[in-house]
């Protein structure tokens, strides 16, 4: 049977890391083999540290409880268990121990013996922030693609030091305290045996090399405050919510760190015509009573300029007509979306003494072919 780590703490599977601790340090008491003589307790104990060394460690307890057992989470993890032998345990002095330093030692960092720390938390070079910016364009802008110019306030390399922020190349040393390292370690014995412990060097500050004189320009920080102008190309098909990036457009990093980059975020103007729904475009237009009734050609806009649209005969208000391809381009590929015109007919304010004539006229003709077809 597949082992519980859970089981074999005694804790329940939603238990916390308090929880978990608490379980650990009452059974690791329990069957240390220097105070438990038992047959098995040296088994027991292993498995003991087994278990809190996975549910422990947050990304190593997810993946347990993913495989739902040990034998499948060591198969999928590589996970080898826990062999005190194999760490150089010795349990002495076990009296004047402390688990509970212990256990937060493990906790704090890589459960027994994975540690976490090294020259990559060093921070000599630190990553510049990102950076946004909200960027207003007009309708015809999204259409066709344009290049903006904007102005950006940042932190920038110091031009006097290159963004070392030593006064001169010779003024950074490496630290002579942890040889460059940036961390300082310390052994000691323990009643699990030599347990090595690690820390930030105090002298760097963890970065491993320490300025002897700063740049009077940047304080040591290796960046300044300025503003950049910056050139920005928007693409066809840009839309409302567009995010475009612009690698190293962010804040420099500090003593030549590299820079972080800038988030342009595309917003849509109001248009006085045109309204968009996704790469289509909609608009109303009025047309004289005559040519819905007659039919013929009205000029329209365009996101291109003027178009010609046909009104077929007894057209009705409200009809929509759809001129396709003569919407928004798609944004990274081939073809547009269409454009749709709401026909509105404009009913004449006043009228010429021809104009009411031939209109009752046409009206008792109408009312004729009405009845007619009422009453058959």
């Amino acid at each position: 049977m597949a082992k519980d780590y859970y089981e074999i703490l005694g804790v329940k599977r939603n238990a916390t890391k308090e929880e978990i601790k608490k379980s650990y340090k009452q059974l690791a008491k329990q069957y240390h083999p220097d105070i438990n003589k038992d047959s098995g307790s040296s088994e027991k104990f292993k498995e003991i540290n087994e278990a809190a060394s996975v549910l422990g460690d947050d990304e190593k307890r997810a993946q347990y409880d993913r495989y739902g057992d040990a034998d499948a989470f060591k198969k999928a993890s590589g996970f080898s268990g826990f062999d005190p032998s194999q760490a150089g345990f010795d349990f002495s002095d076990f009296a004047s121990f402390d688990f509970g330093d212990i256990f937060d030692r493990f906790f704090g960092g890589s459960p027994f013996g994975g540690s976490r720390g090294g020259r990559q938390n060093r921070r000599y070079e630190q990553s510049g922030a990102d950076l946004r910016y909200d960027l207003s364009i007009a309708l015809e802008e999204a259409a066709h693609g344009a290049e903006k110019d904007i102005s950006i306030p940042r932190n920038e390399a110091c031009d006097k030091c290159s963004g070392s922020g030593a006064k001169s190349p010779s003024d950074i040393a490496q630290c002579p305290d942890c040889s460059g390292s940036g961390i300082m370690r310390r052994t000691q014995r323990t009643p699990f045996g030599l347990f090595s412990t690690q820390t930030t060097c105090r002298k760097c500050s963890g970065e491993g090399r320490y300025i002897k004189e700063e740049c009077a320009h940047c304080d040591g920080t290796g960046v300044v405050h300025s503003k950049k102008n910056i050139k920005v190309k928007i693409p066809p098909g840009a839309e409302e919510g567009t995010n475009l990036r612009i690698t190293g457009g962010g804040e420099a990093g500090e003593r030549g760190g590299p820079a972080g980059d800038l988030y342009i975020v595309i917003h849509m103007k109001k248009h006085p015509v045109f309204t968009r729904e996704g790469d289509d475009i909609y608009a109303k237009m009025s047309i004289p009573f005559s040519v819905a009734a007659l039919g013929g050609e009205v000029e329209v806009s365009t996101i291109d300029g003027k178009a010609t649209l046909k009104i077929p005969p007894g057209t009705q208000s409200n009809t929509i007509f759809r001129m396709r391809g003569k919407g928004i381009p798609y944004l990274h590929n081939h073809g547009s979306g269409d454009e749709n015109i709401e026909v509105v007919i404009d009913v004449p304010k006043s009228l010429s003494k021809k104009q009411k004539k031939l209109l009752e006229d046409f009206a008792k003709e109408d009312k004729k072919g009405f009845l007619g077809k009422v009453f058959g």
